[in-house]
């Protein structure tokens, strides 16, 4: 299991959850949200990580004139896709960035949502569950359903999100199993700052799970 913290504004904060050994860091690049990181001050966050761990950049309904330039910019080595990317926009940007992954990111509000995970087979590397807000895409602190989960089969790798913490994820891994989770602000003390003692004890319960299910 992997363990992705998103949200990260700080360079400091970013080679220091690096270093626990977190395998992906995200990086808001949707203008107008708490957490956003322009271009230029992204390549400063990704320019001295090292070179295994993932950097997602996190987009919502951008051109993808935009993400080949933030991409090129900011050292982004993979796309996390929050808004409403169809899957013919998906496989083209698969087309148009080859070697960057994509993440196709779906909000959750019932569990027939979950339906929607086939349409994006074979033109996105993973989907990441969000649990669904009216207003806002991701970030909100609020959480899915565990028990739609509990036999959920995506046909390929998927990663949790949603109002995960440091004392609730044990509970949340015992039931269910997917294959990375995605944590930001159940580790922050403020939007874009993070807990590096919160990063820690979630990186411990993630390779305790790991250790547990190999």
């Amino acid at each position: 299991m992997r363990l992705k913290i998103c949200g990260l504004t700080d360079a400091a904060q970013a080679h220091a959850i690096a270093g626990l050994g977190v395998h992906a860091l995200g990086f808001i690049c949707v203008p107008g949200t708490p957490r956003y990181v322009d271009p230029t001050r992204l390549a400063t966050l990704t320019c001295a990580l090292p070179p295994f761990v993932e950097r997602v950049g996190v987009f919502m309904d951008a051109s993808i004139e935009t993400i080949q330039a933030t991409v090129r910019l900011g050292g982004i080595t993979a796309l996390q896709l929050h808004g409403e990317e169809s899957p013919a926009q998906c496989a083209r940007l698969g087309l148009e960035l080859p070697g960057v992954s994509r993440i196709k990111a779906l909000r959750i509000r019932d569990p027939q949502d979950l339906t929607q995970v086939r349409a994006y087979h074979g033109v996105v590397d993973a989907v990441l569950l969000d649990a669904w807000h009216p207003e806002r895409a991701g970030g909100t602190g609020l959480t899915i359903d565990g028990r739609w989960l509990v036999d959920f089969e995506a046909g390929m790798p998927w990663i949790l999100a949603g109002g995960l913490t440091p004392d609730n994820l044990g509970e949340v891994l015992d039931q269910l199993h997917p294959d990375a989770v995605d944590l930001s602000s159940g580790v922050e003390t403020r939007p874009g700052i993070k807990d590096l003692d919160k990063v820690a004890r979630v990186l411990s319960i993630v390779q305790r799970h790991s250790h547990a299910t190999a």
